[in-house]
């Protein structure tokens, strides 16, 4: 298996806001949404983190708001893997309405022992499909506010 599925998430009444739209909130939401996919694609399941209490968290997030989403949109969210390391993961999000980048989430996480309370090494077989699917990142990646 190459590459990484879409993300898919109909847009919900109660994440629109008083202006209309999507809420800011909701575009996090979703994209941690992706997250959970790409764990699920990469090794890091339901079933792996109750056996090892090992999982990903984010530490770092940086959220690009391009475009208004209305009422009942149906967003398709594209990631990217676009760096790791023995403890680490980057990834990149891009948010589509209708084929129109409506938005766009750069994360690093880090791969914690919850018990331990401390970033621990990603297995061999994750850490091999997570070298297998990285990709260059996109223009937009490792930009700072400004």
């Amino acid at each position: 298996m190459r590459g990484l599925k879409k993300f898919r998430q109909r847009v919900r009444p109660e994440w629109i806001d008083y202006n209309g739209h999507l809420s800011e909130a909701y575009y996090v939401l979703v994209f941690g949404f992706a997250t959970d996919a790409v764990m699920e694609q990469i090794g890091l399941d339901e079933t792996y983190r109750t056996e090892t209490g090992c999982s990903l968290y984010t530490v770092e997030a940086h959220v690009r708001y391009l475009r208004e989403v209305p009422p009942e949109s149906d967003l398709v969210v594209t990631t990217r893997i676009v760096g790791g390391g023995a403890k680490k993961l980057r990834l990149c999000h891009e948010m589509v309405v209708d084929g129109v980048l409506v938005a766009t989430e750069e994360i690093l996480a880090l791969h914690v022992d919850s018990a331990r309370g401390r970033s621990a090494s990603f297995p061999d077989k994750v850490a091999a499909r997570i070298a297998e699917l990285a990709e260059e990142p996109p223009e937009y990646a490792g930009r700072a506010i400004g």
